[in-house]
């Protein structure tokens, strides 16, 4: 085997382990919550464009906001909602 390619097995494990203790869990996107820049990504648009043109239609799902001790939480959304909302948009025809 060519030593320039071969990697420890202990040395893989330990990446792993690495790798995992900075992953979050998988959250189920039935109960996950999206913020803007969340949604901008989903959306493949601008945050500004979504904070400024799309939250504020009456048809975007409604914010949730945490409560907080530092005034106005920031707002989040029902990940599910946002996709319901993006896809009741595709052309009928």
């Amino acid at each position: 085997m060519n030593t320039a390619t071969h990697i420890e097995p202990d040395l893989i494990t330990k990446l792993a382990e690495a790798l995992a203790s900075h992953m979050r869990p998988a959250i189920p996107i039935s109960i996950d919550l999206w913020d803007i820049a969340t949604i901008a990504a989903y959306l493949k648009r601008d945050p500004q464009v979504v904070r400024e043109r799309m939250a504020c239609l009456p048809s975007f799902p409604k914010a949730i906001r945490l409560p907080t001790t530092r005034g106005r939480a920031q707002a989040l959304y029902n990940a599910l909602e946002v996709i319901k909302w993006a896809q009741s948009h595709q052309d009928k025809h």
